[in-house]
């Protein structure tokens, strides 16, 4: 029997976090996809899942294209349209470019939550959705029965001081990591490598009013609270990594490039128009670009890839970042699936080119990176997919928080000014966390 997807107004705008706090917070999993605390236009998702999976008997992306169940959602036009949300893990390049397997991070190298319920906030209209494949109309009754018995939030607490951030390199380990870096570059082995350190803090906080903290300090469009099985994701990430169409319209925008916002507008200014200028962080956006465009042309139609936007600055509230975007068309009968495997890891968290990049880094860096790296998102029942870099996020466990940084080395790169970069990057993360980095 073909299921179908029902939609119910819900009759009034509410905030995502009192929506969440109100259905969500109980659960083991659910999920945010987060256009952030001031958003006046996109949209945001929020839902419990019906089905979580941490663990899988073969492929994860084989699983992933067994799961195309059969809904109807013409009722729905764009956006999250019902089906999966979840994370890859970067180990997963193990299966995607057929590595060998070194590394076994202490998190799964993939969780997926079936959503068959969720919220749709649409931040244009101000109007909050109920979707459901069945009864959208019940479904919407008791989110307003939760909302009802919910009590307003208060504004998120401080967190509590933690202990400093332990850093898996200290600042010596990893300018000579840097170098190393670069003697592979002046030897011909890569043009360019995306070198990574974590910090870790000892302390487990309450996922959601951290994440509140985060949204309020780091806003983007691109935000997610992800939550499965006693694993979180909390993001504030900024790049995109993949979106596909239902029609198979393939866009990814890596991010290479960095400078922190300045003290004042003339500050700003000067530190914006010299990221535009600096001949290392254009040579290495570019380099990332070509990268994206040799993945994508291996899935999409001949003579549809191309560079739509090129090192366009855009501004955060901590960093000013080099953003570039490239398009492509599917080949008939592939899916965004496909579109996933010839393009992960990232090529903005590896390097070019990419097999070798990643086999110097995992004998550089010594360690599982874990969800971070990856990417977080969703695909839906109508087989559209939209994911974002698991970069400027936090992972949290009942054995502590994780926080991963890093960046692209190139021959022009000076090491200490890259240590200062990670750092930089880092550092918001960790003052949610209570930590110093």
């Amino acid at each position: 029997m073909r299921l179908r997807l029902t939609t119910a107004d819900l009759g009034r705008w509410v905030d995502p976090e009192t929506a969440w706090m109100a259905w969500c917070a109980s659960h083991p999993s659910a999920f945010w996809l987060d256009s952030g605390a001031s958003a006046t236009t996109g949209m945001s998702y929020l839902g419990i899942a019906a089905e979580t999976r941490t663990s899988f008997d073969g492929p994860v992306l084989d699983w992933l294209r067994e799961q195309s169940t059969e809904v109807d959602v013409a009722s729905v036009a764009g956006g999250f349209r019902l089906g999966w949300v979840g994370w890859f893990g970067y180990e997963l390049r193990s299966e995607t470019m057929g590595t060998p397997r070194t590394r076994q991070s202490r998190y799964p190298d993939a969780a997926w939550l079936r959503i068959e319920q969720c919220l749709a906030f649409d931040h244009t209209t101000h109007t909050v959705y109920a979707y459901s494949v069945g009864d959208a109309e019940g479904f919407r009754d008791e989110v307003l029965a939760a909302l009802d018995a919910t009590p307003p939030l208060l504004p998120p607490d401080s967190p509590a001081p933690a202990s400093d951030a332990t850093w898996a390199y200290s600042d010596e380990e990893y300018l000579a990591m840097i170098r190393e870096c670069q003697a592979a570059i002046r030897e011909g082995d890569a043009y360019q490598l995306c070198l990574t350190t974590e910090a870790r803090v000892d302390v487990s906080p309450d996922p959601f009013e951290t994440y509140r903290r985060l949204r309020a300090s780091s806003p983007t469009h691109h935000g997610a609270l992800l939550v499965a099985d006693g694993v979180a994701l909390l993001s504030a990430s900024p790049e995109t990594f993949l979106t596909v169409s239902p029609s198979g319209v393939v866009t990814t925008s890596p991010i290479k490039g960095t400078r922190p916002r300045g003290a004042d507008d003339a500050a700003d200014h000067e530190l914006r128009v010299e990221l535009e200028a600096s001949a290392k962080e254009r040579a290495e956006n570019l380099m990332i670009v070509d990268l994206m465009r040799n993945d994508l042309t291996r899935v999409c139609r001949v003579g549809s890839v191309d560079v739509t936007s090129l090192l366009t600055v855009e501004s955060y509230a901590h960093v000013h970042q080099l953003v570039s975007t490239v398009r492509g068309e599917l080949l008939e009968g592939l899916t965004a699936i496909d579109a996933v495997e010839a393009c992960f890891p990232a090529g903005s968290m590896t390097g070019a080119p990419k097999r070798s990049a990643t086999l110097i880094l995992d004998r550089l860096e010594r360690r599982a990176r874990g969800i971070y790296s990856g990417a977080f998102g969703y695909l839906g029942f109508d087989g559209a997919l939209d994911l974002a870099m698991v970069i400027r996020s936090i992972v949290i466990d009942a054995a502590g928080s994780t926080v991963g940084t890093g960046g692209g080395i190139t021959a022009l790169s000076i090491p200490e000014e890259e240590l200062d970069e990670a750092r930089l990057k880092a550092a918001a993360l960790l003052a949610v966390l209570g930590a110093r980095a």
